[in-house]
């Protein structure tokens, strides 16, 4: 073998050396596979001469066909058959065309070999950096020589293609899974892995240096490709088999980190050497990734971590293979990887599928027992809601049956207290008419209860002064009757117009305030002043200069129904109510906050 680069020119359209007449001197004897053994930092040509003997002939006596074969050139080359050129490399400059992993096989024309002695002229021109050399070669019949090409085809592109289409499909689905359940980490570090190793394999399989400029930034993406695919399958590692190590996983990002700045920052001429580095600590660390998985995976004795490790077992087996047998030698045909890398992929996505299933349908089971808690929560609720309806209802029957008791007091109590104050007081026996005026009072008061339903939808009158006119009227004659003289103060114009109820009830305590002076007070003399206080505030007073009571005895004993009737309608009002009583006289107070309709709705429909 000798070392002479040679001007290039086109041939037949490619751009191949031509025939040279090799050096004469300088050749040495070398098994093939074959690795140059150069330092440096240049691109290198050499020849390797082959010499064979063309004797076979078949009945007819004509010599019978024969074939080539090479599994690899590193890095690209061209082959002459005597003088006659068979096959060249599409570019044998930078950048280099890449034909390391790339078999090939060729029928030899018959005009390109004689009878006798035959030779066979390989250039190979490639950097010192990437382990420049040829591969295994075979010449023979053309049956025989395609039977092996196809198998190293087979295992040097053929199984790379299904594993980077199988790691590819599987790392996206997963991704995919993993960007929609965020929690489920282990399936990210998965598809990082697998598409990590995706890329690292085009730089295998890729017969061009495309997109890099040359070959050997193309070799340095390789090996940064392969570090982050090994730290990715540390980290699925230990996040499959929730192991928490922060150490080591902070220690195994610095030293990615670290090889990959060094792999893209180091100078070509010490590139080959840290080529090495980096995939020998790579491969390490990926080893002992595998060994101390089996550890972990016997210590918890879960099956998902045994069948993870059963299958990280299978990469201790081909790594050690590969390392110590195949990459020694540069036999790329025995690599074991070509085999296992599928069979690893189907693996994998069989584990991560099956822990899918078993998520989902423990999903599912959740959720068949959520619908089935849903339901029942749901049966008691309605249950729970039917019966404080019927609560609500019997609480209202008994609300109206109180508010009737509370109208017939202050309403038609009053007129009958009245109409008894007047007959007692009447020194002769009453007319005919005086007699019926008074049972007509009565009887439009009985109305005035039984129409109490209906009284939400009427209509609010304009002023105060309208609004307290036949209340005035009608006390106003009754006071008259019983010698007390009586003062109403009343403004002219609402501030805040109250609502229908809120005006019913109103007259309500004020009746009930003046039926207790008429019963109780003995009073010469009685003021009613409605004020407003502010636009929104609408306030009712009572007084009389009667005999008065004791205020909080009443309350505490409970005994007066008037006070207890007055104080329950203005808090179902939301108003204040005081009383205030001594010997000189009572003081009855209403103070009331003005809503808008529909908000005093919703409060008279709360309280």
């Amino acid at each position: 073998m000798a070392f002479d680069p040679q001007p290039e020119k086109s041939l037949n359209g490619r751009v191949a050396q031509s025939y040279p007449y090799p050096p004469a001197q300088g050749w040495k004897q070398v098994n093939l596979p074959h690795q140059w053994e150069q330092v440096g930092d240049r691109m290198l040509t050499a020849w390797y001469r082959v010499e064979w003997r063309s004797d076979c002939r078949n009945a007819e006596g004509l010599i019978e066909p024969v074939a080539l074969g090479i599994n690899a050139i590193s890095v690209a080359g061209a082959v002459y058959s005597n003088k006659d050129l068979i096959w060249s490399d599409a570019s044998l400059i930078q950048p280099l065309s890449a034909s390391w992993n790339m078999p090939r096989w060729w029928q030899l024309p018959r005009s390109s070999f004689n009878d006798g002695i035959n030779t066979l002229w390989i250039r190979v021109t490639g950097m010192t950096q990437q382990q420049a050399g040829l591969g295994q070669l075979y010449i023979g019949k053309p049956e025989m020589v395609r039977e092996r090409y196809e198998n190293s085809l087979w295992r040097q592109r053929t199984a790379y293609f299904v594993t980077a289409l199988l790691s590819g499909s599987v790392g996206c689905i997963f991704l995919v899974i993993f960007l929609i359940h965020r929690s489920e980490r282990a399936y990210g570090w998965y598809a990082l892995m697998s598409l990590a190793w995706v890329f690292y394999l085009y730089t295998i399989l890729s017969t061009n240096s495309w997109p890099f400029e040359n070959s050997l930034t193309m070799t340095r993406a390789s090996i940064v490709l392969f570090v982050v695919y090994v730290g990715c399958f540390c980290q699925f590692t230990w996040t499959f088999g929730q192991q928490h190590v922060p150490r080591l996983q902070k220690g195994l990002w610095l030293g990615v980190a670290g090889l990959c700045l060094l792999t893209l920052l180091i100078p070509s001429q010490h590139l080959s050497v840290t080529v090495v580095v980096g995939w020998m600590t790579g491969f390490t660390v990926f080893m002992l990734n595998c060994i101390q998985f089996q550890w972990h995976a016997w210590r918890t004795r879960e099956p998902r971590h045994l069948l993870l490790a059963a299958c990280w077992f299978v990469f201790i087996v081909v790594g050690a293979h590969d390392v110590f047998i195949v990459l020694a030698s540069w036999r790329h045909s025995e690599s074991w990887s070509s085999i296992s890398g599928p069979i690893a992929t189907i693996f994998m996505a069989v584990l991560l599928g099956t822990q899918l299933a078993t998520q989902m349908r423990r999903i599912a089971r959740f959720n068949d027992e959520l619908t089935v808690a849903v339901n029942d929560a749901r049966l008691e609720l309605e249950m729970a809601l039917t019966r404080e309806h019927e609560q609500r209802l019997r609480h209202a029957k008994a609300q109206e049956r109180l508010e009737i008791a509370h109208d017939l007091h202050d309403g038609l109590g009053a007129s009958l207290v009245r109409s008894m104050a007047i007959v007692e007081q009447s020194a002769q026996p009453l007319e005919t008419n005086r007699v019926m005026s008074l049972l007509k009072v009565l009887r439009d008061d009985l109305r005035q209860v039984i129409d109490h339903g209906s009284s939400a939808g009427a209509t609010v009158p304009d002023s105060p002064v309208i609004w307290l006119a036949p209340l005035r009227h009608r006390f106003t004659n009754i006071l008259d009757d019983l010698d007390m003289t009586s003062e109403w103060q009343v403004p002219s114009y609402w501030g805040v117009k109250p609502t229908a109820l809120q005006c019913l009830a109103l007259t309500r305590v004020l009746e009930e305030a003046l039926s207790n002076v008429i019963k109780h007070s003995r009073a010469h003399h009685v003021r009613v002043v409605c004020s407003m206080p502010s636009p929104d505030v609408l306030e009712l007073a009572v007084f009389d200069d009667g005999v008065g009571f004791d205020v909080g005895a009443v309350q505490q004993a409970g005994l007066s129904v008037g006070v207890r009737s007055m104080e329950t309608r203005s808090q179902r009002l939301g108003a204040t109510f005081r009383a205030e009583s001594g010997p000189d006289g009572t003081v009855l107070r209403v103070s009331l906050p003005l809503r808008s309709a529909v908000e005093a709705e919703k409060f008279s429909l709360s309280a």
